[in-house]
């Protein structure tokens, strides 16, 4: 889940056309959840389960029912993690429709445990190229966003000192203590963090760096609100919080977003972002097995890539479309940054050793 959107998670209750439930609860008819508000083959109503940071436009929901005829329920689940655990708690019988929210770094979980019923979504001949990981269309693409390195410019500039660009520039010693990044264990950046330094210093080649950002200083602290909130010298909650960590694992979109919500909008960003340190971290979303309402799901999936729904998410969810004829506002072209070559890691081989990578990260990271 990228943790930025935070910034513009909004209660949707009050939307047009949409209704908001939360965890396992019901419904306001009382149905449970689990039954979902789609009940059956001719329903118009459409469950999407997704994590708490899912948002979109009022209008945009609304145009999705005009065209359609379906009315969007949203069913928020937590964060990612915990919103996949649930839906391989209940596969067969889903709590919805759709499922939003599985990454990259997840997929091959869901994949794996047959949550899904393939489906080839309308307009995928325009989805980016590399970011569909399934031939069999059991999963759809929507969004992605960078994990990298954000540094406070204020800091920088007054030392003299030029920010670090790539993992390697984070070793050296003109950069000692000046990192706070996320538990890789238990957070969505932290472990896109970890998995960005495995692409960048290979297997054999990652525990040793991380001994070497280990005596250098790097601070590691449970989650993103505390690293980019408290610890982080550069953002409005950390200047506030008089945090002394000028280097943030944070997204690409970080900056558009503090100028966004500064008062008064500042004419540059107060953060940068080392993009030779970014981890391209995909979303995606599929048609849940025994769905009660397929049709209502099949329709949804189309209009998630539509180019209506995929401009609306910059602004809402702050990542980056994933079709290729979408555009971005212009505080996402003026203040953000383009990453040209983030690091991957396929979704099979994270599956194959996310458990003991992370384990052999915690035991030099945090012990």
């Amino acid at each position: 889940m990228n943790t930025t959107k935070k910034y513009a998670a909004t209660a949707l209750a009050a939307a047009l056309g949409v209704t908001v439930l939360a965890g396992c609860g019901g419904s306001d008819d009382d149905t449970p959840a689990g039954s979902g508000a789609s009940k059956g083959s001719g329903s118009k109503t459409v469950t999407l389960v997704t994590h708490d940071s899912f948002n979109a436009s009022e209008d945009v929901l609304k145009q999705f029912t005009e065209e359609s005829g379906y009315t969007v329920e949203l069913l928020k689940s937590g964060d990612a993690g915990a919103a996949l655990n649930q839906e391989i708690l209940t596969k067969g019988s889903p709590r919805g429709d759709v499922f939003f929210g599985v990454d990259n770094t997840l997929l091959s979980r869901a994949l794996d445990n047959g949550l899904f019923t393939a489906y080839e979504a309308k307009g995928l001949d325009r989805v980016a190229e590399g970011t569909e990981q399934d031939e069999e269309h059991r999963v759809t693409p929507v969004d992605t966003g960078d994990i990298c390195v954000n540094y406070d410019k204020k800091y920088f500039a007054e030392k003299k000192l030029d920010p670090p660009r790539t993992f390697e520039d984070l070793v050296k010693p003109e950069y000692k203590n000046l990192l706070v990044t996320e538990n890789a264990a238990n957070s969505s950046p932290g472990l896109g963090f970890l998995l960005g330094t495995i692409a960048s210093q290979g297997e054999d080649g990652y525990q040793d760096y991380w001994k070497k950002l280990k005596a250098n200083g790097v601070k590691v602290v449970d989650g993103w609100e505390q690293a980019y909130n408290e610890e982080f010298s550069g953002s409005a909650g950390g200047r506030k919080a008089k945090a002394d960590r000028p280097l943030v694992v944070s997204y690409a979109s970080s900056p558009p977003v503090e100028v966004l919500y500064a008062d008064p909008r500042p004419e540059e960003a107060p953060t940068g972002v080392s993009t030779g340190t970014c981890f391209r971290q995909t979303e995606y979303a599929g048609l849940l097995k025994g769905a009660k309402n397929e049709a209502g799901g099949k329709a949804l999936l189309d209009f998630l890539i539509s180019r209506t729904f995929q401009e609306d998410v910059p602004l809402n969810m702050f990542v980056n479309p994933v079709v290729t004829d979408a555009k971005l506002p212009e505080i996402f072209t003026e203040f953000g940054e383009t990453v040209e070559k983030p690091a991957t890691v396929a979704p099979e081989k994270i599956a194959a050793n996310r458990e003991q990578w992370v384990q052999a990260w915690h035991s030099i990271a945090v012990k």
